[in-house]
């Protein structure tokens, strides 16, 4: 691995820590409590599909008429992550983006799907809808960084900040309230990420990283200060929902 890679993750490791330890996961104590966690954790997942549709727009060409854009093999380290993101296959064998798995999941565990479904039938690049005081504070900080252009900082926090975080003892704890089959669907989604995340998108989204700092001491600096920024957002959003539950 780059050691500049080794040296950011030892780096940011006391912000992860917040976040895997957090007080969050002990407080789940019901099929209920986990559909507050799904109804406020859901915009997580959507925002980072638009990490990684604003990286694939800037390293590939997705329009018409096309041209070969940027680095062969950073299009190919992309387009193979979109591929399972976008259309990965669900718990029952369909196609599905890991953001539509989601709704299904809280569909199931009876969440709330309403307040999401409004948001991203109303949202455009120029329009953000309001959610909430904290989602809205969580999302302007995803935006922020999408907004600058700068593929190696969306690079960042699509990388460090995002669903490897979610501890084993989490799915545990899912998996335990799992009592009437309310649940089977998010257990799925967190165990098919979980199996992404650490056998080939973590990998691929590190070697992305690497291959667009190159030698650039400034843009490696700015990749760790987004990676602090992204996970200091996350560590709010599950403050956020233990205040709710």
């Amino acid at each position: 691995m780059n050691p500049r890679i080794l040296e950011i993750n030892k780096n940011i490791q006391s912000y992860k820590e917040k976040i895997v330890n957090h007080a969050l996961y002990k407080k789940m104590n019901s099929v209920e409590d986990i559909a507050v966690l799904m109804e406020h954790h859901v915009y997580a997942v959507w925002d980072f599909m638009s990490l990684l549709k604003a990286l694939q727009s800037i390293l590939t060409c997705t329009s018409s008429p096309w041209k070969p854009v940027g680095d062969t093999q950073i299009r190919r380290l992309i387009n193979s992550i979109v591929l399972e993101e976008e259309s990965d296959v669900d718990a029952d064998g369909n196609p599905s983006s890991h953001y539509e798995m989601y709704l299904d999941a809280m569909k199931q565990s009876g969440a709330n799907t309403g307040p999401i479904e409004c948001f991203v039938a109303d949202v455009s690049k120029n329009n953000i809808p309001s959610v909430s005081e904290g989602i809205n504070s969580f999302l302007k900080s995803t935006f922020d960084v999408i907004n600058s252009g700068e593929a190696h900082k969306i690079a960042s926090a699509f990388t460090f900040g995002r669903e490897d975080l979610i501890p084993d003892m989490f799915t545990a704890i899912v998996e335990e309230y799992n009592i009437d089959n309310k649940l089977d669907k998010f257990v799925y989604y967190l165990e098919r990420h979980i199996e992404l995340d650490g056998g080939e998108h973590g990998p691929l989204a590190l070697q992305l990283i690497s291959d667009l700092c190159g030698e650039d001491e400034k843009k490696w600096k700015e990749v760790e200060e987004t990676a602090i920024s992204s996970l200091i957002a996350r560590k709010n959003l599950w403050d956020m929902v233990v205040e709710k539950l």
